[in-house]
């Protein structure tokens, strides 16, 4: 099994998702700027693996720190911070690992022992915070894939948009952990992977994760979704989300929106699998959560190559949100909220399930 991301000696690990499927090409950053244009780039991306990147490149970016003491260290950490932060402004992840790593960082430096005693404690609790991100939303995900196992029906068939697979994540995945998790229990799932323009995350990434693994994937055009629900080929809808505000709103990649209406209008169920850190509980609804703009050359060209008459303008809004009303169920970690989210969400932070972390 490949590893989307893993902290080694010389620095960070990545499958570089940029060239797949054709190359299956692994990147080492090895300073904290190199980590934050990764995730600018997309090198690395997907809403739970940004998080865990943004963590590493904390922990990195300290680690290669010259500063000589707490104080210097403490504004090279801000400079750290802001510049991974300021990478996507949508995934709500990268703020949180940013936050968790903060936590720990100041926590540490409050210790007791002598300046050089704090940098060297900063480094290490910082190193290992990193590790246990990724752990965590390993164990995460395969939660989640278990909660949401119990939506499908044997033979279902399963529309994803995007990738929110192991690439999207520390491992395992989101939607697709699910579809793996009702695999693993027996079921016969097949999966419609629309291409999900205009970086076709959907037939380059998901359908390659899925053809590993050996669960039957059919790629599909974004505008043939329709077509297959009404002639009932689809059971089921499952996407990720890389911001869900606190009365269930979603934001995801750019055509989700799209896909939730055909489905509601096909009485198709629109599942969102997303962990509780994609959850942000200060937004009131979608309306207030920023929305990515990218080049308007990722619509016009595809690797350097034109798909539009020069000089003609192009917009790239890289996510849209679709209203709670068009969610079926958001599965999480510790279990599947439903109408209505503002209370089903908060009901979910306020458990405290116990979660294994995978090893």
């Amino acid at each position: 099994m490949f590893k989307t991301i893993e902290w080694t000696g010389d620095g960070v690990r990545m499958i570089d998702q940029t060239l797949l499927p054709v190359e299956e090409v692994y990147r080492t950053c090895r300073t904290y700027q190199e980590v934050a244009e990764a995730i600018r780039s997309m090198v690395i991306r997907g809403a739970p693996a940004i998080g865990v990147a943004a963590a590493m490149g904390v922990a990195l970016g300290v680690k290669h720190s010259s500063a000589p003491g707490v104080a210097e260290l403490r504004s090279e950490f801000e400079t750290i911070a802001d510049t991974i932060s300021r990478t996507r402004p949508t995934a709500v992840n990268l703020f949180w690992a940013v936050k968790r790593m903060r936590g720990v960082f100041e926590q540490t430096l409050a210790g007791p022992g002598s300046e050089v005693e704090k940098i060297a404690r900063a480094r290490a609790a910082l190193e290992e915070e990193a590790r246990r991100v990724l752990a965590e939303d390993i164990a995460v995900n395969e939660a989640m894939g278990r909660h949401g196992a119990v939506l499908l029906h044997d033979s279902t068939t399963v529309l994803t948009h995007c990738n929110a697979g192991a690439l999207a994540t520390g491992g395992y995945g989101t939607a697709l952990g699910v579809v793996r998790a009702a695999v693993s229990e027996g079921k016969k799932i097949s999966v419609f992977a629309d291409e999900t323009r205009p970086f076709l995350q959907g037939s380059r990434l998901t359908a390659w994760e899925l053809a590993k693994d050996g669960i039957p994937v059919t790629v599909i055009t974004d505008n043939m979704a329709g077509h297959f629900m009404k002639q009932s080929k689809i059971q089921a809808v499952i996407v990720g989300a890389d911001r869900i505000a606190a009365n269930g709103d979603v934001a995801n990649k750019i055509g989700t929106y799209t896909v939730a209406v055909l489905a509601h209008e096909n009485q198709v169920p629109f599942y969102v699998a997303a962990p509780l850190s994609t959850i942000d509980l200060s937004l009131a609804s979608g309306d207030e959560i920023p929305i990515e703009e990218r080049s308007s050359a990722e619509v016009t060209h595809w690797r350097g190559i034109p798909t539009a008459p020069e000089n003609v303008s192009a917009r790239h809004p890289a996510f849209d949100v679709t209203p709670h009303r068009y969610v079926t169920a958001l599965i999480t970690e510790r279990g599947i909220a439903r109408e209505p989210y503002a209370e089903s969400l908060k009901a979910l932070f306020e458990k405290r399930d116990a979660l294994p972390v995978s090893k």
